[in-house]
């Protein structure tokens, strides 16, 4: 285990004893949010994403230390464990290097090899690698022929007979060629030689076809040099039959480091020994290193794509919300009509209904007339425009529309990415029974602009559409990433155990779907909870959960005031000393004026001093005060307000020079995707990001960033905008 703890300790840049607590708590059962916010004095401070990574790796490698202890033991019950096997063994850093040590040692399928071994040839492949043997090789061959010895039946068994010299020598160099391909040694030289000089090379499958991967078609670039998205737009070409795909290596350096270190001076073997060599590389080491070289590009490269992906959606979950408004939900359509639904401050459905400004109704007088009545009656002052099929001729009608109203009218375009999919869901049929699928659609419009964490969380994160090559990664990996993403982004935030739904609770740290179910259901029977400590009232929810949860649940008006905040209910008495120390109560918490000198009294706490007075650690004391400085407070209100617009802009309208303002809406390995009120999100490519040099976008730009822009290429034809952010 100490090895482990190194290992993760040196990646991970910090100090053994945190790795070494984190994994503790990890192993008591623990939940990440919980460890990064409530035990900071154990681990270091350690964030959720790096106890996430460190979690990840704690797994790896305890597997990789389980599977060498599986080889070991097989290689030692075969009889064939040396102190050499064991050392390389121990000193392997991956899975795939232990594999390639087991190798020779796995049970094979019938290969040309096993069948020469059971023909008895495994003497005479030694006396030729051996390469010491004067006498003709063809005349020691001839003692193997078999055929005068073997019963009629056997002779027609193939796998059996050798019928010359000319067999018994082919048998033994398909030996030779085999144990070649099993060395480890040779195979890692391989591998090296192909990351560092090998070249991916494509070629279209028919140049005459049209597809997305023209610029494919022709293509070479060093392994070392191929970024992660152009692997999987590589592999996806492949997959859809428009690729070929293959690694040009050095193959004369790699024949000769073979050759080297098997061929002894010039001898009768000799010839037949690079013949053989060629064709183990041809037929067995190629292939094979293709594959695991490809496999693991591959796999580096969808770590990455989730990576990314996750950090979008987390950056999309933890948009600011907008609220106290009355929001209409705009969902675009053609011919069945733009579903229109509108929710009050809370959420709640007021009206819906369907009305058809675009093609082919284009009934703009009649939908006019409705959203107006609608905009009078609710008091509506936001409207939320989905972006999908038809969203920019709706954009136009409504920018049209609200110069008519009373009210103070602005719109949004919000991602209505997986809308549909929440739609035709279970939780959404539970939700809304009686309101039709398509105007569920325009609710979760209108609600993604209210509140986007608590409508977003009951998506599945992998339609919510921020990501590259999403549905070309390992499903598995991404869905276990995005539950992380989506449990830290719900944690950071807290949720108000009074009004959430049970897909919101369900990501709270130490919430399963069941005991979620069970709040609402308490609830639902006993009317809202008055503090914390009555969660344990809960079926289901016990001591253990009740640790996990509590911190990261709000009692908005409850009989504590500590409860609006993230103070932990174990923090509760040294909370309460902290502010007797400076003659506040904590009912005091409720009055603004009051909060506003406590702020100012807080600043001038020594904190070493009172952490130690209060039997605390320095880092939680440091929390409380934040939170004791801002009760209530929401971390999503530092994030970038949504743009609020009431005119539109055309593609038309664009010219090159011309400076805007837009949202990200996607940032991915190559650059940024950025809506600037057109129908089309416009492209900063990464080199366009900064006058500095940044190896990645998202070290700079996040989704739902703010920023400003300089229209710098219009492709009028295929309706691309090129955007510069140097501005």
């Amino acid at each position: 285990m100490d090895k482990i703890i190194n290992i993760i300790a040196t990646e991970l840049n910090v100090k053994n004893n945190q790795v070494e607590n984190a994994v503790k708590l990890i192993d008591e059962g623990n939940t990440i949010p919980f460890i990064a916010r409530y035990r900071k004095e154990a681990t270091g401070g350690l964030t959720d994403e790096d106890l996430r990574t460190l979690g990840e790796r704690l797994t790896y490698l305890r597997n990789l230390e389980e599977r060498k202890q599986e080889v070991v033991k097989s290689i030692d019950e075969q009889g064939k464990l040396t102190d050499e096997i064991l050392q390389a063994i121990e000193v392997a850093k991956t899975l795939a290097e232990v594999e390639d040590i087991y190798r020779p040692y796995k049970q094979k399928k019938k290969t040309r090899a096993t069948i020469a071994k059971a023909k008895g040839l495994e003497p005479l492949a030694n006396i030729i690698i051996e390469q010491t043997e004067t006498r003709d090789i063809h005349e020691i061959a001839k003692e193997y022929i078999n055929i005068d010895k073997l019963s009629e039946e056997e002779k027609k068994n193939k796998d059996k007979v050798v019928a010359n010299a000319e067999d018994a020598i082919q048998g033994a160099l398909d030996i030779i060629a085999e144990d070649i391909s099993d060395n480890s040694d040779f195979r890692k030289k391989i591998k090296k030689i192909c990351y560092r000089e090998g070249i991916l090379v494509t070629k279209a499958v028919n140049a005459e076809e049209k597809s997305n991967y023209e610029m494919y078609y022709d293509y070479s670039e060093l392994v070392a040099r191929i970024p992660s998205h152009r692997i999987l737009a590589i592999n996806r070409g492949e997959k859809e039959e428009f690729l070929k795909v293959k690694i040009d290596k050095k193959e004369e350096k790699i024949l000769y480091n073979i050759e080297k270190a098997i061929i002894k001076g010039n001898t009768q073997f000799t010839e037949m020994l690079k013949n053989t060599i060629l064709d183990s590389f041809e037929r067995l080491i190629e292939p094979s290193i293709d594959r695991e070289i490809r496999s693991d590009l591959t796999e580096k490269a969808e770590e990455k794509a989730i990576k990314v992906f996750g950090q979008n959606s987390k950056q999309l979950l933890l948009g600011a919300p907008i609220k106290g408004k009355t929001i209409m939900g705009f969902d675009p359509a053609y011919r069945t009509g733009c579903k229109i639904a509108v929710i009050d401050e809370t959420g709640k459905l007021l009206d819906y209904t369907t009305v058809y400004p675009t093609e082919p109704q284009n009934d703009v007088k009649g939908a006019k007339e409705e959203l107006l009545k609608l905009i009078k009656k609710d008091n509506i002052n936001m409207i939320a425009i989905g972006n999908g099929t038809a969203s920019r001729e709706s954009e136009a009608f409504v920018a049209d529309m609200i110069k008519e109203t009373e009210n103070e009218v602005n719109y949004v375009i919000v991602s209505e990415a997986g809308a549909s999919v929440y739609s035709a869901s279970k939780l959404a049929t539970e939700e809304y029974p009686d309101i039709n699928v398509s105007i569920r659609g325009a609710i979760s419009i209108a609600r993604r602009l209210q509140d986007p964490l608590a409508e977003l969380v009951k998506i599945d994160p992998k339609a919510i559409g921020v990501g590259q090559y999403q549905h070309d990664v390992n499903q598995k990996k991404l869905a276990e990433s995005l539950t992380g993403v989506v449990e830290d982004a719900v944690n950071k935030v807290g949720v108000d155990v009074n009004t959430a739904t049970p897909s919101l609770l369900s990501y709270v740290a130490g919430i399963n779907s069941t005991i979620a179910k069970n709040i609402v259901k308490y609830r639902d029977e006993n009317g809202k909870l008055k503090s914390r400590k009555e969660l344990l009232k809960v079926p289901k929810l016990g001591k253990v959960a009740f640790e996990q949860c509590a911190g990261f649940l709000r009692i908005i008006d409850g009989t504590n005031p500590l409860e609006i905040t993230a103070v932990h209910p174990e923090s509760y008495e040294a909370t309460e000393k902290l502010l007797q120390s400076v003659n506040f109560k904590v009912e005091d918490l409720k009055n603004k004026e009051k909060v506003a000198d406590l702020k100012e009294k807080l600043k001038l706490i020594d904190i070493e001093k009172t952490a130690k007075e209060l039997n605390i650690g320095e880092m939680t004391l440091k929390d409380i005060i934040e939170e004791l400085s801002k009760p209530g407070r929401d971390p999503r209100d530092e994030m970038p307000k949504p743009i609020l617009r009431q005119d539109v802009l055309k593609f038309e309208d664009l010219r090159e020079g011309m400076i805007l303002t837009g949202t990200v809406r996607n940032v991915i390995d190559f650059g940024v995707f950025v809506d600037i009120g057109v129908k089309y999100d416009g492209l900063v490519h990464i080199s366009e990001i900064s006058d500095k040099y940044i190896k990645n976008p998202s070290d700079v730009v996040s989704v739902g960033d703010i920023v400003k822009v300089k229209v710098i290429k219009i492709d009028n034809e295929r309706h691309k905008v090129g955007l510069s952010m140097k501005i």
